[in-house]
């Protein structure tokens, strides 16, 4: 947190990674170029996921040149979820923003969900990739796993597995992430009665390195987790405390 003399940036950018050492320095370069445009006060946050192909080092480089860009490190990879979770404990902003270090999140969004979250009045804004630039197989296993989310947890999020969106801070004071729940993010939010919205955003081809995630490797973790999910939704304190004359003894 800032010190008393420091003054807080409006927003705080998450950025997990793990081995994007040749994707990096193009996501930062634009992310910088792109929040400088916006005109708004920001730091961007690093979250090295336990990497092996120096990637903390092209990081740890840029924070020593830009004191708005800061560089957390795991001990060991320990998954999108906790890394999420480190960047957004450690963020000073009022509001954050997430986005994948792959280079297929476009950080010129940036600008439109802020002004998408203030319009509308909600908590969170998500983005929605367009024409996506992925495989036909990974296409497919995306659409079949959001339709699979939607229809278990009763919900309508459009594209829960697109990661560059903005969210009020305050917000997780009340949310508790556990290992793969950043693929819930949303309906974690609504669990908690907050709101959220959600605008069209650019989605670019991967054209370095290569994808950590598969058909494999999502689909039974993913099955698991939907069913935590459900149990939480069920089990959700939803209370209004009464607004009469007992309460303002």
């Amino acid at each position: 947190m800032p010190s008393d003399t420091e003054q807080a940036p409006e927003l705080s950018v998450v950025i997990p990674v793990y081995n994007e050492r040749d994707s990096l320095p193009e996501v930062i370069e634009e992310l910088r170029a792109a929040l400088d445009e916006a005109a708004v006060g920001w730091e961007a946050i690093v979250v090295d996921d336990g990497s092996s192909d120096g990637t903390a080092a092209i990081a740890a480089e840029v924070a020593a040149k830009d004191p708005r860009f800061r560089l957390v490190r795991l001990a060991r990879n320990s998954g999108q979820t906790a890394a999420f979770d480190a960047g957004i404990r450690s963020a000073r902003g009022r509001i954050i923003g997430t986005m994948d270090g792959d280079g297929q999140n476009d950080p010129g969004d940036f600008a439109r969900l802020l002004d998408a979250l203030r319009k509308q009045g909600v908590q969170m804004m998500c983005g929605v990739r367009q024409n996506r630039r992925d495989s036909f197989v990974r296409k497919i296993s995306s659409s079949i796993a959001n339709g699979v989310r939607n229809w278990a947890t009763r919900e309508a999020v459009t594209d829960v597995g697109c990661s560059i969106r903005v969210f009020e801070r305050c917000c997780m004071e009340r949310i508790k992430l556990h290992d793969g729940m950043h693929r819930f993010f949303p309906t974690l939010f609504r669990i908690e009665g907050f709101t959220i919205g959600e605008i069209p955003v650019n989605h670019r081809p991967r054209t370095r390195g290569t994808s950590k995630y598969g058909v494999h490797n999502r689909l039974w973790r993913g099955l698991r987790d939907l069913f935590a999910v459900r149990w939480m939704q069920s089990r959700a304190l939803r209370y209004q405390i009464r607004d009469d004359a007992s309460n303002r003894k």
